[in-house]
């Protein structure tokens, strides 16, 4: 039994619900089989089924690691910035916008961490 104890432990740390009208946000602590710790952001909708008759939860999640938690609350603090003061942060403009495609040694890390999540 402590074993399975460990096991829902690990899976899930910390959980912290924030309802906001029709929907509802998630934000969870786990850690990976060698303790890093890492956030899932869930987005929880209720929706209506004609088909089934029947109310349902649609659900849509990111996750966010470790090596990205200072950029994330960084840009985060820097779009709330915005919505209140209309003030663009330092060097805006100078930055590029838009996407970009991770390097290869990226997809690789990715694809490695994913691999021992599979190992649980």
């Amino acid at each position: 039994m402590e074993d399975n104890e460990k096991l829902t432990n690990r899976e899930e740390l910390f959980s912290r619900p924030v309802r906001a009208g029709k929907r509802t946000y998630f934000f969870d602590v786990k850690a990976t089989r060698g303790d890093e710790k890492y956030i899932t952001i869930t987005e929880s909708k209720r929706r209506f089924s004609n088909e089934q008759n029947r109310f349902f939860y649609e659900k849509h999640k990111i996750f966010l690691y470790k090596e990205d938690f200072e950029k994330f609350a960084n840009a985060l603090k820097e779009t709330l910035n915005f919505i209140e003061t209309g003030e663009y942060p330092e060097g805006y403009f100078d930055e590029p916008k838009g996407y970009e495609e991770p390097t290869d040694n990226d997809k690789d890390d990715v694809d490695d961490w994913f691999n021992d999540m599979d190992k649980k």
